[in-house]
């Protein structure tokens, strides 16, 4: 990895070069093993720990098959489903990876006694499979994780209605969270020139999922003056949606869970916050107990964003939570407005009073992920300095199993980085001018 790791570095090796880098036979990825998904039966999700589930092990370089492309990883990030992942919820990746394999003997090679996981990169493209001409070796990347064959008739409309679209690092092997990682070259998309490894390497993910629920026609389909209700406004998903909508003309209404939650929300630039957390927020609790909600607290809720936004309720409910808050969401949206949701991070079985959706008209749109164009759109606003990483914190890579810990137990803000090939943090930029707005502008926020 020396060799590959110091041409990066150097910022001028030509393509021919990087084709001709040795590849090595093993590189160090963070898996989960077969053997153990069933090391946490009987404990509650809260009670599990990546820590002890997440490895950091040498694996086999994997053989590059058409239309692929193998990539040298400089930093990934953490998202959600590497801690469903650690933690074997809702089921074990492992029947992802079992299910993938008999379609084809290219998709053979994915099922493993180890799955390496991560669904975001930044890095350096390699190698490239037959039938790859857009992308050649030596190109900085991003890569979004949509993974999907575009064999069946159905996803040519829209990617993400494919019957075999896999989100990549999570239903499929060789993810992100590595030296090295394996993708479709239709995953990959042009790295920010003016960011460093570890901020091009957080927004894949939740950037892409934020654009198609939020302002996509497949999703929201956000317009100018919309109210939008925001929740985790702060965190990984939710601070991209945050970023939409203030940029898109929109009126966010961000919910948080702490005064330094709502303090980054005000440092992008919203003004309107709702802070939940008991001991100095409103201290929302939708719950009465395990089986019973609380409507008081659901119109409660409502008066508050009325107070906020001067009497309008949200055209918007921005919904990722699932089970603790989707009842709450259903009930403030206004008349006719609309209900966008994905994750259920809290719990996948919603329930709500069905009189609220059908007699007031409101629509509820599931969302996932984001086909090329809407990856590739959204990325593309990052690369244009109108949207900026909410990059919190960088692990190493051997720290990984902690850095899902704190996602976990939410103990983050924003997007949590990992560095893999990458030395150390402030590398990669290329654009110095743009690098100088963007420091302006992260700046702007920090002082609001």
């Amino acid at each position: 990895m020396k060799e590959i790791l110091e041409a990066i570095l150097a910022g001028d090796t030509g393509s021919d070069e990087f084709a001709e880098l040795r590849i090595p036979e093993t590189y160090q990825g963070i898996t989960v093993h077969k053997d153990e998904a069933t090391m946490f039966d009987g404990m509650a999700s809260r009670d599990k720990d990546p820590r002890q589930s997440l490895h950091l092990d040498d694996v086999p370089v994997p053989d590059l098959g058409p239309g692929e492309a193998l990539v040298a990883v400089m930093a990934s990030a953490i998202n959600y489903n590497t801690v469903w992942t650690s933690i074997f919820e809702p089921v074990s990746t492992f029947s992802f990876l079992s299910r993938y394999a008999k379609i084809s003997p290219l998709a053979a090679r994915h099922n493993l006694p180890y799955h390496v996981v991560g669904s975001d990169l930044a890095g350096v493209v390699l190698r490239t499979g037959p039938g790859v001409h857009v992308w050649r070796p030596g190109d900085e990347v991003v890569a979004h994780c949509l993974s999907v064959e575009l064999e069946a008739h159905d996803g040519h409309n829209d990617t993400m209605l494919d019957p075999e679209q896999r989100i990549w690092g999570f239903e499929t092997n060789f993810g992100g969270l590595a030296q090295l990682a394996l993708v479709k070259s239709n995953q990959l998309m042009p790295k920010p020139d003016h960011l460093t490894w570890e901020e091009a390497a957080c927004p894949g993910l939740v950037n892409s999922t934020a654009y198609r629920q939020l302002v996509s026609r497949n999703g929201a389909g956000m317009k100018q003056g919309d109210v939008v209700l925001i929740w985790g406004a702060s965190g990984g998903l939710g601070s991209y949606a945050t970023q939409f909508a203030l940029n898109g003309g929109a009126t966010p209404v961000c919910v948080v869970s702490s005064p330094d939650k709502a303090e980054m929300c005000r440092r992008m630039g919203a003004e309107l916050i709702i802070d939940r957390s008991e001991k100095t927020g409103d201290g929302y609790r939708f719950w009465k107990d395990e089986t019973t909600q609380d409507p008081k607290e659901w119109q409660r809720l409502g008066k508050r964003i009325r107070e906020l936004t001067g009497g309008d309720d949200a055209d918007i409910v921005f919904e990722h939570p699932g089970r603790e808050t989707f009842g709450a969401s259903v009930y403030v949206a206004r008349r006719g407005g609309t209900i966008v949701t994905c994750a259920s991070t809290s719990g996948y079985h919603h329930e709500f009073d069905n009189r609220y959706l059908w007699m007031n008209l409101k629509r509820i749109i599931g969302s996932h992920f984001a086909n090329y164009r809407e990856a590739w759109q959204a990325n593309a606003l990052i690369s244009r300095g109108k949207i900026h990483p909410t990059l919190s914190g960088v692990y190493a890579l051997d720290d990984t199993g902690q850095a899902a810990y704190d996602v976990h137990r939410n103990l983050h803000q924003g997007k949590v980085g990992v560095l893999c090939l990458s030395p150390s943090e402030g590398l990669g930029v290329r654009n110095d001018e743009m690098r100088a707005r963007h420091i302006e502008a992260i700046n702007r926020f920090r002082n609001v």
